[in-house]
């Protein structure tokens, strides 16, 4: 009789810690106010959506709606990308503030850079499917080879987090433009790897 209230016991609990990590694994998939929604609404734009925007003496620093504790000296935007319309190509000029692009998906990020792989003050992250990176590669002139940081996505959608630091308060309007400035652009097939993208809105 024990033994087998026991074993009814240890069963319950399996199926309970099955149930919990289900449903917690579930979370990301089912939401509809998870990161990557949220930042669908930068698809449209050919810069990043500003989610924290530094304050300085003219310009109060606006309440975020989802970020619970956004750093007071980094200000942050983002571009979302949907790699069935192309490339993602995320092109950013370096100054004296540093700057860093961090590509995620929806289980979370999965590569980071900064301004220090920036070549001659330009730094261009290229994000794409296997299949556009092996065409990306077999497109490359050997004589003049892409400066381009190429990174193959583990999912077809996502988003790229582009943040500067602002190390004194001087320096924060400087770094809200800093964030403007880069740009979220979609290469199309015909483009040539390396090549000054088109201007056409990131998706």
């Amino acid at each position: 009789m024990r033994l087998g209230f026991l074993y009814a016991t240890l069963c319950g609990l399996v199926l309970a810690g099955l149930v919990h990590i289900v449903t917690v694994l579930a979370i990301p998939l089912l939401s509809e106010t998870d990161a990557l929604s949220r930042a669908r609404g930068s698809e449209t734009l050919d810069h990043p959506q500003r989610l924290y925007t530094l304050s300085t003496a003219d310009d109060p620093a606006p309440a975020e709606a989802w970020l619970p504790t956004p750093d007071p000296a980094v200000a942050l935007g983002v571009c979302a990308y949907d790699l069935d319309d192309g490339p993602m190509r995320v092109s950013a000029r370096t100054g004296a503030q540093m700057l860093s692009l961090a590509a995620h998906g929806r289980r979370g990020a999965f590569y980071a850079v900064t301004d220090q792989a920036a070549i001659r003050g330009a730094l261009d992250l290229v994000i794409l499917t296997r299949a556009q990176y092996d065409e990306a590669l077999a497109n490359e002139d050997e004589n003049e080879p892409s400066r381009d940081v190429r990174i193959v996505a583990p999912e077809r959608q996502g988003f790229v987090t582009v943040r500067v630091i602002a190390a004194l308060p001087s320096q924060r309007a400087a770094a809200n433009e800093a964030v403007q400035a880069v740009s979220c652009t979609i290469d199309s097939p015909g483009e040539e790897p390396g090549k000054e993208p088109g201007k056409e809105p990131a998706k």
